[in-house]
């Protein structure tokens, strides 16, 4: 499907590493134009010089912080003013944190959920009724296995990757007969900045799965087939066919093992 997609633009948000980086390098060796936005102008800049190197597609750049509640709406503003029609939406910016309740800072938390939830709400809303009016077009919400069950320790990140999962399968429903497709990608841990970000840059990373660039390649087979969601990965996909079947209190006991924090040393002396 996306092979049709050449010399029409993708949005890309979270799109300076990670995930949001090897969507952008993967849909450029497509043809694909990019509208890159996160808040590094300086990885992004040497992005989509990069892009321009190997691909010759054009990429334009928009700084933002999506956690703004007022971000979203000033994004899809000036995409729309410069007259860029959006072919492929990439709602991919989020961030997570793993901690006890007792080092959970609440704001953190609250911006957490306005990046991972509410950006993808007000992208979506605005960009998809195009998209329906044309008969074409798609959309990728980068949830997560995390959003198949609680999380022990990181209830908040796993809590708005399950509603990420629940609003594209939905709307994959409503879509899927306008040659709309509206799909969910669910990788598992993945080599990205997020675990430093979580605060977990040691311990977790040694648990990923899946490189970007592996769980993009099964994002974008997932599309063309107009799948609803993708969890890349066999084992990965097991897994959250497992964790339906199991109770939900041994599932979320369980994850305490998997996630539950290394206390600093002073702690565990204390203890």
């Amino acid at each position: 499907m996306l092979d049709a997609y050449a010399d029409r633009w993708a949005l890309v948000t979270g799109a300076s590493s990670g995930i949001g980086a090897a969507f952008a390098q993967r849909l450029a060796a497509r043809g694909m134009h990019l509208i890159l936005t996160a808040r590094r102008r300086e990885r992004m800049e040497e992005l989509a010089k990069d892009l321009d190197t190997r691909h010759g597609t054009k990429s334009a750049i928009i700084v933002a912080d999506l956690s703004d509640p007022t971000a979203p709406k000033q994004l899809f503003d000036e995409v729309k003013s410069r007259g860029n029609t959006i072919e492929l939406l990439v709602n991919n910016a989020g961030f997570g944190f793993v901690g006890e309740v007792s080092d959970t800072d609440v704001d953190h938390m609250l911006r957490m959920t306005r990046l991972n939830i509410g950006a993808t709400i007000d992208l979506t809303y605005r960009i998809l009724p195009g998209m329906l009016d044309r008969g074409h077009g798609a959309i990728i919400n980068v949830s997560s296995l995390a959003g198949f069950q609680p999380v022990a320790y990181m209830p908040v990140y796993a809590s708005t990757k399950a509603f990420v999962l629940h609003f594209s399968e939905a709307l994959w429903a409503e879509t899927r007969e306008r040659d709309v497709t509206v799909m969910a990608l669910c990788p598992g841990t993945v080599a990205t900045e997020f675990f430093g970000i979580a605060g977990v840059a040691g311990w977790l990373k040694k648990r990923r799965s899946h490189t970007p660039n592996q769980v993009v390649k099964s994002a974008l087979k997932a599309l063309d087939k107009k799948r609803q969601y993708i969890v890349p990965g066999w084992r990965n996909y097991l897994l959250s066919l497992s964790i339906r079947l199991a109770r939900r209190k041994m599932v979320v006991r369980q994850s305490m093992q998997f996630f539950r924090p290394k206390r600093k040393k002073d702690d565990a002396k204390e203890a």
